[in-house]
């Protein structure tokens, strides 16, 4: 490793920090942001941020922030003017690489520039030099105030602005702004230490217009008025030591509601949104209580502050002492479905206030713990709040999820762990982006990451008991706690922050249990279990044969050795049996309890302690097995495939009182098209003591069943009779009763029987006219006048109804489809659509759910041929300024479209959305759209797979998107999608490329331009322990490119041109340094790319140099062979002409290179004087006379210097 300067921190680091080691030679104490100007009309912000920090370094020369899209004013520490350097390499990972379309480079690239500005590894955006005055003052270890004065103008991420265009002053609009962004996005607002690791306090001042309101983290000290009495500044306080990454802000004209249970807690919600505010938030303090109650701790913060915002970033954002929600959220009482939603995201955000915002995390290989426990918490509050049944069902459910993400893509890994040593070089190497960084993550690959984070905290609760889990917890907190109070000590705030092995080693120490083959199996590495499970019963050893098979070799699975629960429910009742799944064994043998009877009449025990009478007619006289479940209490991350008998499922569906039972039966039914199972099915949706998601389940899988036997179903279609004895009048059965939604189970099943319905299909594969007339007769006869709930839902079921029935059109002599010769009942269909979709202009629904199934419906009747296929509607319903539910469900349709139809036009406008829409969210949902549903796939003859659309998806993910993380990991997600991993087919071959390998005196191809087979994994021409290499070029001394052999003393000629530009670095006039981005605090300058200076397309690549250090490289690189300038645009930073290096370091370093080709150096610039600089290099030796030259201030939002003129001018 190069000297860093850390090695003293490290050493002088305090008792209490228990291992944690600060990658920064100085500890941040307290911070204060003042914003005194937002200005609504431009979009933009100015102020300034105090940080006060204490070196731990003696010999500490520069100071690491991070800050994106900030416009650095000025400077200061301790009153004295400072200098600095802003590079920021994410603004274009690949710097005019045109020739360069492969992912593999890019990913990997894009993982190397992010690591570059990560907090986590010392590392930012910004680099100040500290003033010599101060080398002394620092020396001795005393405070740096560094005062830095910034503005934001129009921000493309970070804070986002929502003015609506209407009449009146800004809060008469509703005018607000909010912070948000994925991760640790802070940086995107103001200077910062943008890690969750390095806490401090706050002091947070916002100077608004009179009429707003400035909601922000902490406690409110006071409210001052100006003397105008025009704006007013809010002055917060955040004394828990906190990290910039939990800093949030929102400014608007909210109204403000206190929390009438709670005084503690305010609400804010934009202007006319009172009531609905009132009733959604009515239920929270329910929620305090339980977390606190098993928690045995107090919630951390003195106050908390729910703030309900238009086009949220994502729905819930927790922040510390407040969360950030969507406004979408509010509902009225009237509303059902929406309650439990809402009341699930209040939990979720007060969950992670505990873990999260309060503790947060060492690394970002910790974040797996803290989603974990947040998760698992939430997941009892769920629990005790819906029940058991729902909570089993949720679980079941993200089972199901991780399980189908992993099978697909290869594996999520929850601590990943990059270090030295002989582990795999790259443990994610079937993923198409690096699991290094959360910001280079897929978004669903990090909804999977947190997913598993959670279902592996209940593995955990399963091995220790909840008691001792609970108190693992509370432990965490009462360290934190007490750690967090310490306001002059703040070596003992690492006690705030946790880690994998700190929480290993606290519950090894509560419940003396060792789980660590657990978490080396679901932790430490990625992959699920697949189970495939056969049995015979042995009546003449009364046993059960068990035979259990591991899939371990496809992609995202893992072997499993350890207990496997197995329950057996004979007729004597349920047991339980732990079978040990060894290496190779396959067979297990299990001994019954019961034998088979053939006429005796007694109750059988269920698992619950109930007893029950069967008809057991339909099982096997010689056996006494009902039914078998293997894993029933979902210990393991798996999936199981389990052959039994048609009757074992349904007895199994009948009698078994587990929720996730019944679903596996009814998943497993719809293989046994059977009068047996269509029993089966009917008896579960007439029974009411049944969970409601099961019947809703059985609905579907009854008309799949009825669909299958077809030709042998007697009597009415299936569910018509049963609703009709359910839900209609007695007197006339095809007239629904008035709506009544007091039984919220009866209310699930009325609204999904229809939808089931409708998906009945006759001999002809046509939905009965029966089944089509009785929906329709469910829309004409609804009445709500009665009733206290809203309809809405219901009716947009409806909707969906009849979008199910819909089958493809019969076409004669291809005929062309008009309104005039549409099928009858297809033109009832559409009538009722059409009256749907104009009554919804003039009385809206609740969240415009019925413009959403109108718009679902009409692209069902297009692609089934029965109207002509237009985007057009759903292009005006995507626009902006309509609802979001509706623009996302017209922008499904488009993207449907694009596909179907291969419309080349559809795909440009929907890209151009990616890039100028305002929402962030909705840009993030087409790119998803685009990725679930893409127009082609990488194996896929297709007329948009073009040169264009190439170059425009790599233009967007390589520089396009750098103010939204997610939004460029999307963009990588779809270029993956369309064009795999190495070069798109559909591009031209690139000029012939060669890869100089100085070491090793041989040239080889470009490997960045061989097929994706050949070429492997590229990530090693990132890696720093790679050789030197000249990637991909062309000799300049060469007249043919088709020579074989390379004259190796043109490759010293080459190295000397190398060595001439590296000794420029030594030099103290030196304008390459623009192109240096400054590494960690005490090694050498770390190049980024250049490109040319035209920007034209260039066919070298890059320059890809490396300084062996001590085993390790320092990328040194790319230089224009021709000797151009890069044009002040292309220029990350810009010093000023005579900017020494020492500017950086307090002794200067040579190259060895230089004095080894000192000879070649002054060789080559006689004879190519063409690559002479514009500037003339003088050689000053004196460090003092280095240190008093005058360095840049460089501006990042414009990319030029301020102070100095472009290299060009």
């Amino acid at each position: 490793m190069p000297p860093t300067g850390l090695e003293p921190a490290r050493m002088n680091r305090k008792k209490g920090d228990k291992g944690f080691e600060s990658p920064r030679p100085y500890k941040l104490t307290h911070q204060v942001v003042c914003i005194n100007n937002i200005n609504f009309q431009r979009k933009s912000v100015v102020g300034f941020v105090e940080l006060t920090i204490f070196p731990t370094v003696a010999n500490l020369n520069r100071i690491k922030l991070n800050s994106k899209q900030c416009r650095i004013y000025r400077v200061r520490i301790n009153d004295l003017e400072a200098a600095f350097i802003y590079n920021d390499p994410t603004l274009e990972v690949c710097h005019n690489e045109s020739k360069q379309r492969n992912l593999n480079y890019f990913s990997n690239a894009y993982a190397a520039a992010v690591s570059a500005v990560d907090p986590d590894a010392g590392n930012g955006e910004l680099c100040i030099k500290v003033p010599s005055e101060l080398w002394k003052h620092v020396d001795e270890l005393k405070v740096l105030k560094i005062h830095i004065n910034f503005s934001l103008d129009q921000p493309k991420g970070g804070l986002h602005f929502v003015v609506p265009s209407v009449e009146g002053s800004m809060a008469e609009r509703g005018a607000h702004v909010f912070s948000c962004g994925y991760q640790n996005s802070t940086r995107f607002w103001f200077p910062c230490v943008d890690s969750y690791s390095e806490l401090c306090t706050w002091k947070l001042e916002f100077t608004v217009d009179a009429a707003m309101v400035a909601v922000s983290n902490g406690d409110l000290v006071e409210t001052v008025y100006t003397h105008d009495m025009r704006k007013k500044t809010f002055h917060y306080m955040l004394t828990i030591p906190t990290a910039a990454s939990n800093i949030s802000l929102a400014i608007g004209p909210f109204e403000i509601l206190v929390d009438p249970y709670m005084h503690e807690v305010t609400h804010f919600c934009l202007p006319q949104l009172l009531p609905l505010l009132k009733h959604t938030t009515s239920y929270l303090h329910e929620v305090f209580e339980f977390y606190e109650e098993i928690l045995t701790c107090r919630y951390p913060y003195s106050c908390f502050k729910t703030v309900f915002i238009d086009e949220a970033y994502v729905e819930v954002a927790a922040y510390a002492s407040m969360s950030i929600f969507s406004t979408n959220l509010l509902h009225s009482a009237m509303i059902i479905d929406e309650t439990p939603l809402t009341r699930r995201c209040l939990a979720q955000s007060l969950a992670q206030q505990f873990f999260g915002c309060f503790i947060s995390r060492m690394s970002w290989s910790d974040e797996w713990v803290l989603k974990g426990i947040s998760g698992y918490i939430y997941g009892l509050w769920m629990k005790k709040t819906f029940g058991v049944n729902e909570y089993r069902h949720w679980i079941k459910e993200e089972l199901d999820k991780i399980v189908a993400y992993e099978l697909k893509t290869g594996g999520v890994l929850l601590h990943p762990i990059f270090g030295g040593g002989k582990e795999k070089d790259n443990p994610a190497s079937h993923l198409h982006f690096s699991i290094k960084h959360p910001h280079t993550l897929s978004w669903e690959y990090y909804t999977m990451f947190q997913c598993k984070a959670h279902l592996v905290m209940r593995l955990i609760e399963n091995r220790i008991s909840m008691e001792f889990m609970l108190q693992v917890f509370n432990k965490l907190l009462s360290l934190a706690s007490t750690a967090s109070s310490q306001k002059f000590q703040s070596h003992m705030w690492s006690q705030m922050l946790v880690s994998t092995s700190g929480f290993l080693k606290s519950i090894s120490n509560v419940s003396g249990k060792d789980i660590q083959p657990l978490i080396k199996q679901w932790v430490d590495q990625s992959g699920v279990v697949k189970f495939y499970g056969s049995f015979a019963f042995n009546r003449k050893r009364n046993v059960l044969e068990l035979e259990i098979k591991q899939d371990y070799t496809s992609p995202g699975t893992q072997k499993y050795v350890g207990p496997l629960k197995v329950t057996v429910q004979e007729l004597d009742g349920s047991f339980n049996h732990t079978l040990q799944i060894e290496e190779n064994s396959l067979k297990h043998d299990i001994p019954c309890h019961s034998k088979s009877r053939r006429n005796k009449k007694k109750k059988i025990p269920l698992m619950n302690g109930e007893e029950v009478d069967m008809d057991l007619s339909a099982m096997d006289a010689d056996s006494p097995l009902l039914w078998i479940r293997i894993d029933p209490d979902m210990s393991v991350l798996r999936k199981v495939e389990f052959e039994q008998a048609d009757f074992m499922w349904q007895y199994q569906l009948r009698y078994e009182r587990d929720v996730v039972a019944q679903q596996e039966s009814i998943l497993a039914l719809e293989k046994f098209p059977t009068p047996a199972s269509r029993l089966a099915l009917t008896d579960i949706l007439e029974q009411e003591q049944c969970f409601y998601r099961v019947r809703m389940s059985a609905c579907f899988c009854l008309a799949k069943i009825a669909n299958s036997m077809v030709s042998t179903w007697t009597g009415p279609p299936a569910m018509k009779s049963l609703f009709t004895r359910m839900f209609c009048c007695k007197t006339c059965p095809n007239i629904v009763k008035t709506n009544n939604f007091m039984s919220f189970q009866s209310y699930f099943l009325q609204k999904t029987m229809p939808v089931a319905m409708a998906l009945l299909r006759d001999v002809h594969n046509l939905c009965p006219k029966e089944v089509l007339t009785f929906i329709l007769d469910l829309i004409k006869y609804n009445d709500n006048r009665k009733n206290k709930f809203s309809d809405n839902y219901y009716r947009a079921e409806m909707i969906d109804a009849l979008a199910n029935s819909v089958t493809p059109a019969v076409s004669v002599n291809n005929e062309v489809r008009t309104l005039d010769n549409l099928n009858p009942d297809v033109r009832l269909i559409l009538e009722e659509i059409t009256r749907f979709l104009n009554m919804e202009k003039l009385l809206p629904s609740y969240r415009h759910t019925i413009t959403v199934s109108c718009l679902r419906a009409i692209r069902v009747l297009q692609k089934n041929g029965h109207v002509p296929s237009d985007p057009a509607l759903f292009k005006s319903y995507a626009e902006y300024g309509h609802f979001v539910d509706i623009r996302i469900a017209a922008l499904e349709a488009v993207v449907d479209y694009t596909k179907v139809d291969r419309s080349y036009e559809e795909l440009q406008w929907l890209l151009n959305m990616i890039q100028n829409d305002p929402v962030p969210y909705v840009r993030h949902k087409i790119l998803n759209m685009l990725t679930k549903n893409p127009p082609f796939t990488k194996n896929m003859e297709s007329p948009l797979c073009n040169e264009a659309l190439v170059d425009q998806l790599w233009k967007l993910m390589n520089s396009g998107t750098s103010h939204d993380w997610r939004l460029r990991c999307g963009a990588v997600d779809l270029y993956f999608t369309l064009f795999g991993l190495s070069r798109p087919s559909c591009l031209p071959l690139p000029e012939l490329g060669l890869v100089l390998n100085l070491k090793e005196k041989k040239a080889v191809l470009n490997p960045t331009i061989i097929p994706e087979a050949i070429a492997g994994n590229q990530e090693a021409a990132i890696n720093p322990s790679s050789h030197t290499q000249l990637v991909g070029f062309q000799n300049p001394f060469s007249s043919s490119q088709d020579e074989e052999e390379i004259d190796m003393d043109t490759v010293h000629d080459s190295q000397a041109f190398i060595s001439h530009h590296l000794n420029m670095l030594e030099r103290p006039s030196t304008p390459g340094l623009s192109k240096y981005r400054p590494a960690s605090s005490r090694s050498a300058l770390i190049p980024q790319h250049s490109s040319g200076s035209d920007g034209t397309p260039t066919t070298k690549p890059q320059w890809n140099m490396e300084l062996a250090r001590k085993g390790t490289g320092i990328h040194l690189g790319v230089f224009n062979l021709e000797g151009k300038e890069q044009s002040p645009l292309e220029m990350s930073m810009h010093p000023v002409a005579a900017a020494p290096l020492s500017v950086f370091t307090k002794e200067s370093t040579s190259s060895k290179h230089s004095d080894h080709h000192h000879h070649h150096h002054h060789e080559h610039k006689k004879k190519k004087k063409k690559h002479k600089h514009k500037h003339k290099h003088k050689h000053k030796h004196d460090s003092k006379e280095k240190d008093k030259e005058p360095f840049t201030f460089s501006s990042p939002a414009s990319g030029r210097s301020i102070r100095s003129p472009s290299l060009s001018d």
